[in-house]
């Protein structure tokens, strides 16, 4: 009875409420206009009881609230208001900085050594680089450290950026904004193996040929495959993926949840170890991929694969470019469950020879790379059928390895091609490497035309990629000394991710944004998504002390 009462009369202030909002609205309207309002015909002695009037007077409260929430939407969504420029720490204030966390953790635990620094925010693997490096690398060793160094920063105003591999290709982690260099390198343990549950929690700064081989008694590894010298910190990071990707997919798809250090030093794990959940936002994929801009990854919940009974490694060769493209797009589309496909140029064969490394000498065409796995009986039905696809498209002889150490062999030599590019440098070279994506359908368009102006450029220039997924990269190698050579490499850089993009493609598969492809990534995603992602930020790291100047620009500088 109580209740119907307390309904009924809820539903009577909130009549009367809305009545009221209505006089106040006609009151204005008429002020504005200089008509007198009418009275109120409801008699005072017949509704405002001392309860009704505390309660109307709580109820109009959060009213308030609740219009006035719903006006500033409105408001900012018409008249959007701009992020402010963030501003950094002063001089005074970095040196500061430094002794709280020298006081904190000791001397040797923060490096301002010219080299130290300079390693931390220079690097000849990437694509660009600047003359600002950071003032400061800090080498925690826990999660508990890193929120440390964060809160400290976050006082300050202090740039973060995070490091662990060091190398990543679009100057991931170089400093625009000086600030603090967090490395992970005393963070690279193993905390917990599960085999029941196929999966594995550990630092970032563990290298993923690294876990492989520390868990290899288990039965399972990890699959996907970057870079040699790629640590899982930065793997997720950038959310790369690797010659595995046509089978198993990207990072993203393999990480299981994370620890993360946020801007103001609070720790929050995005989501537990079930394999799957429906609970909440999707917090472990937003982080992937965000390039340490919305916080520190500190430990890493990875999902394993069981390790195939058979593994065989193969190589055809084709006349052109475009025809080993076609083959691996008919690979895919024909449904083989191929382990991996791999794609190397002309440029890259000879790069292969003058390695040595595979103790064979290729033919220095463009190349398939085939990797199989399965049962034996599988395998060597998968063969079978790539080898008829293959010959549709004027594909040579397959050429097998012969056992497990020439099957790493062979495989390196692709895994390895950007390292074996740079071996070959001449002083003053610099090589740029970069990579982009596109619709399986429009492969082998993109890599024939992209193919065709890399020769024309009269540099020692190739192709390559994860042809499987429809990813595929250049490298180029010029005179750093020479501005028009820097040009030429550049604008035929910058026509192939134009291209991708025509094509409906990305500007890039698995390198990430960095400092390189911010302008691409606007041109691929436009304004209000770029907006969105500022917002985001904004709402984890108000001051954007995070990996600042990373995959767009900090407002008011762009």
């Amino acid at each position: 009875m109580e209740r119907r009462r307390m309904s009924s009369l809820a539903n009577e202030l909130l009549h009367t409420t809305r009545a009221l909002r209505v006089k106040h609205v006609r009151y204005n309207r008429r002020w504005q206009t200089n008509i007198p309002p009418t009275t109120s015909s409801l008699p005072a002695s017949h509704f405002w009881t001392t309860g009704r009037v505390l309660l109307i007077t709580a109820f109009t409260g959060t009213l308030t609230y609740l219009y006035g929430v719903s006006d500033f939407s409105s408001h900012t969504a018409r008249n959007p208001k701009p992020l402010p420029k963030p501003s950094y720490a002063s001089k005074l204030e970095l040196e500061k900085a430094i002794v709280e966390l020298r006081d904190e953790f000791g001397e040797d635990a923060i490096s301002i050594d010219d080299e130290d620094l300079r390693k931390h925010g220079y690097s000849e693997w990437s694509s660009i680089n600047i003359e600002t490096l950071p003032v400061a690398v800090a080498y925690p060793k826990s999660t508990e450290e890193v929120s440390q160094i964060a809160k400290v920063c976050y006082q300050h105003k202090i740039p973060v950026i995070p490091y662990s591999g060091g190398s990543s290709l679009e100057a991931n982690f170089s400093a625009p904004f000086g600030g603090v260099s967090v490395d992970f390198c005393f963070m690279d343990k193993i905390l917990e193996l599960r085999p029941d549950d196929m999966d594995v929690t550990l630092q970032p700064a563990v290298g993923w040929m690294s876990l492989n081989d520390q868990i290899k008694d288990s039965g399972l590894f990890f699959p996907v495959d970057p870079g040699p010298s790629a640590m899982i910190g930065g793997m997720v990071g950038t959310s790369c993926s690797g010659t595995n990707a046509v089978r198993y997919g990207t990072m993203r798809d393999w990480v299981v949840n994370l620890t993360v250090v946020l801007a103001d030093g609070t720790v929050i794990k995005t989501k537990r170890r079930p394999r799957k959940s429906a609970a909440g936002y999707n917090l472990t994929g937003l982080f992937v991929g965000s390039e340490g801009t919305l916080g520190l990854v500190t430990e890493i919940t990875l999902k394993l694969a069981v390790v195939p009974q058979h593994t065989s490694v193969a190589v055809a060769d084709f006349p052109t470019f475009r025809a080993a493209a076609a083959t691996a797009m008919s690979v895919v589309r024909s449904g083989i469950p191929i382990a991996a496909i791999e794609i190397m140029d002309d440029v890259q064969m000879g790069v292969v020879n003058k390695a040595g490394g595979t103790k064979r000498t290729w033919k220095e065409v463009p190349t398939l790379f085939f990797k199989f796995s399965g049962t034996p009986a599988a395998v060597q039905e998968h063969i079978q059928q790539v080898k008829d696809l293959a010959k549709q498209q004027g594909g040579g002889e397959f050429q097998f390895a012969a056992n497990a150490e020439e099957q790493k062999a062979l495989w390196s030599a692709r895994k390895e091609a950007l390292w074996s590019m740079m071996a070959l440098r001449r002083e003053g070279d610099e090589v740029w490497s970069t990579d982009a994506a596109v619709p399986l359908s429009r492969l082998a368009d993109i890599v024939e035309i992209s193919k065709k102006e890399l020769d024309d450029l009269g540099l020692f220039a190739s192709a390559l990629g994860h042809v499987g997924d429809g990813n595929f990269h250049t490298s180029i190698m010029y005179d750093r000394n020479n501005p028009e050579e820097r040009k030429k490499v550049e604008d035929c850089v910058h026509r192939m991710v134009d291209r991708a993009l025509e094509m409906e493609g990305t500007c890039t598969g698995e390198h990430g944004i960095g400092l390189g492809k911010k302008g691409s990534l606007l041109q691929e995603l436009g304004v209000d998504t770029i907006d969105v992602m500022r917002k985001l930020k904004a709402s984890v790291d108000p001051y954007w002390i995070m990996n600042p100047g990373k995959v767009f620009d900090l407002p008011g500088t762009g």
